[in-house]
């Protein structure tokens, strides 16, 4: 048997550019003689739909699309498709519908539907309840008995560590097996968490030997705002060996034969840092086109994060479609102007020098005047001054919005997450913008990932023009710095961003205690419990932020529901 594993990337409400995607999949996949083509969960109108879905005709319009594929491109081949559809009682289904020779032979219905995290299924859809099994004629042999699964389906929880909620719930692979299949098919849209990867193969592997089944996981790819889905489409033999896998990050219609002696194939292990620069790079490449964005503009401090954010964009839409904005103001000092410059000379790409020091000190003198009529200090009267700290920021922000809205670009935000997490930012100020890209990655990786880059430069553009490391030594090498007072550097305000990031992964992604993360850190507990503090109450910043690109277990974003009024005692 042959099968065929559309690894699509479909834009989320476009239903006939989806279906124009499925339908060069199936001509490829027909031309290879495949028996069996299998698109990701919910490919018609692309994941996750959220509220689209209560829209009146959006399910419909779906449906209908689907069916008149199914229809017009089954002849000799199967097909499975995956769409919501409307159940009786007004209902939604999260569902596969099987076609062969334009009728469709059979439905089934997403029975697990994970809500937890960035999942909210259950907000939309009904669980299906029964098992389908379908046979399969091939070309080369005899009918093949094909199990149809869903994503979570198979997964259970178990990649996210909510496999607790499946506690006592029936197996739906069990049931399959039960029910003769010998092919698992399962449709998925998983997003990239940096580490899943690894455990979603052994869970393929584990169902595979468990119930001796091949096993065919289809996984979507591409930027949903701030989801990224990475493909890694796989089959997994009887033996749990894998037989073929499709590269990640990118669309791939993947062509595997079903032997029983299919030889096992060798994938090296990746770099987790390989695997964020791709991720990062689509998520920026695919937010950008879907939103309609070709042209992206950051702020270029001379500083790690900027030059990051700035390579990254640069890989994602070329060099000749971003541009840098340095905006010196009156604490900035020359090497970090002279290293924003190298920078932009590195990646080829054009730099806006915009000093704010004249609107700094028009700003300065009108608020001072209103400072004196209310007995408050003049701003710089006493350092550090954090009211004109944030005013230098909120004017470059005012600054490169300005810029945005005359060119037509989109903003990206260059502050990471340790920063984002104590609120180490100004709202209105350097979180002004359209794209938070390292919103979900740790100062500590940022430095990971930025060496990474430099060693590894002359593999990454595909124009030839990063025959040097792109990002300057200098900005990895100098302690960084907001650059807001004299002399000021980040460990003034914050500890050394090892211990910080610490305490950070351990608060927000694995809900540890205080207490607890200084049992185990051995960190000094009045630290702890003051960065634990102001994680708390950056809350209200962060919920005024740019979509930010999820790439760890737990970001500040849709999956994290945190209040920002409360009183909850930490402990």
């Amino acid at each position: 048997m042959r099968l065929a594993l559309a690894q699509l990337n479909p834009t989320i409400g476009d239903i006939a550019g989806n279906a124009e995607r499925i339908a060069d999949a199936i001509a490829r996949a027909r031309a290879a003689h495949a028996d069996l083509l299998a698109t990701p969960e919910l490919a018609i109108c692309g994941y996750p739909p959220k509220d689209l879905l209560m829209m009146e005709g959006f399910v419909a319009s779906c449906e209908r699309a689907a069916r008149s594929i199914g229809a017009a491109h089954s002849q000799g081949l199967t097909l499975i498709i995956g769409t919501p559809l409307c159940r009786p009682g007004g209902t939604i289904a999260n569902s596969l519908l099987a076609f062969r020779d334009g009728a469709c032979i059979a439905e089934y219905d997403k029975r697990l539907l994970p809500t937890y995290d960035v999942f909210d299924e259950d907000r939309y859809f009904e669980p299906g309840t029964r098992s389908v099994v379908i046979d399969v004629p091939t070309r080369a042999g005899p009918t093949q008995r094909v199990g149809l699964a869903i994503c979570e389906d198979l997964w259970k929880g178990q990649d996210a560590g909510f496999s607790s909620r499946y506690a006592n719930v029936a197996d739906p692979v069990e049931d399959l097996a039960r029910d003769g299949a010998r092919i698992l098919i399962v449709p998925s849209a998983s997003p990239f968490v940096l580490g899943k990867g690894e455990r979603h193969r052994r869970i393929l592997a584990r169902h595979a030997t468990a119930h001796t089944l091949f096993v065919a996981s289809i996984n979507q790819v591409g930027g949903n705002d701030d989801l990224i889905f990475d493909g890694h489409s796989a089959l997994l033999s009887p033996r749990g060996e894998l037989i073929a896998a499709a590269p990640g990050f990118q669309t791939d219609l993947l062509l595997c034969d079903l032997r029983p002696d299919a030889p096992a194939r060798s994938e090296p292990a990746r770099p987790r840092e390989s695997l964020l620069l791709d991720a990062l790079v689509l998520g920026i490449r695919d937010y950008c086109a879907k939103t309609g964005f070709n042209k992206a503009i950051l702020g270029v401090s001379g500083g790690i994060d900027s030059a990051l954010v700035a390579t990254l964009a640069v890989l994602a839409l070329g060099p000749e479609n971003v541009r840098g904005v340095a905006m010196p103001g009156p604490y900035s000092s020359d090497h970090a102007l002279a290293d924003a410059r190298d920078l932009c000379n590195r990646l080829g790409i054009e730099m806006l020098t915009l000093p704010i020091g004249p609107a700094f000190h028009a700003s300065a003198a009108t608020l001072n005047d209103a400072f004196d009529q209310i007995n408050a200090p003049e701003l710089g009267a006493k350092l550090p001054d954090l009211t004109e700290e944030n005013l230098q920021s909120r004017l470059r922000g005012t600054m490169i919005m300005a810029l945005s809205n005359r060119t037509g670009a989109i903003v990206l935000t260059t502050g990471n997450k340790s920063e984002m997490a104590v609120g180490y930012c100004t709202l209105y100020g350097d979180m002004n913008g359209g794209l938070a890209v390292l919103s979900d990655v740790t100062k500590k990786l940022v430095y990971a990932l930025a060496r990474h880059i430099n060693h590894n430069h002359a593999s990454l553009a595909p124009w030839g023009r990063f025959d040097r490391p792109p990002i300057p030594d200098s900005s990895i090498t100098k302690p960084p710095s907001a650059e807001l007072r004299p002399n000021q550097t980040d460990q003034d305000s914050l500890p050394p961003y090892d211990d910080l990031d610490a305490i950070i992964e351990r608060y927000v992604e694995r809900h540890q205690t205080p207490h607890r993360i200084t049992t185990e850190t051995g960190l000094d507990h009045a630290l702890v419990e003051r960065i634990v503090r102001l994680i708390d109450l950056s809350e209200y910043k962060r919920k005024q932020a740019a979509v930010g690109l999820k790439v760890t277990g737990v970001a500040f974003g849709s999956g994290r529901r945190w209040p920002i009024a409360q009183r909850w005692p930490r402990g």
